[in-house]
């Protein structure tokens, strides 16, 4: 998975890393669990946006119960249903599926 810096992400996105960090804490963007937030999934921006239907998703797993490092494995776990990843399904414009599975997760 490559991985990018919020400097990095703020370069793609058009805006501070300080935005960027305020996406993080808004739980619009997520980053890998232990990294102290200092690498973000290059997988969750496309065309110099973060996926539009990613923010959607995080909350919908938070509100399920999941916890940080749960819904960031979810997102990246391979689900036969999909096809593929909840995050490819994103990036493919299929998030009303991801979205449905999501809240039958959740506990």
């Amino acid at each position: 998975m490559e991985t990018l810096t919020p400097a990095e992400v703020a370069a793609v996105l058009g805006v501070s890393p300080n935005r960027v960090r305020q996406l993080l804490r808004e739980y619009k963007l997520m980053a890998v669990p232990g990294s102290g937030n200092s690498r973000i999934p290059a997988d969750f921006l496309q065309d110099g946006a973060v996926l539009k239907h990613l923010p959607g998703l995080i909350t919908v797993l938070r509100d399920g119960g999941f916890s940080d490092e749960e819904a960031f494995a979810w997102l990246f776990r391979a689900d036969d249903s999909l096809p593929g990843t909840p995050v490819q399904a994103l990036r493919s414009d299929r998030h009303g599926e991801a979205t449905r599975r999501a809240q039958a997760l959740a506990f």
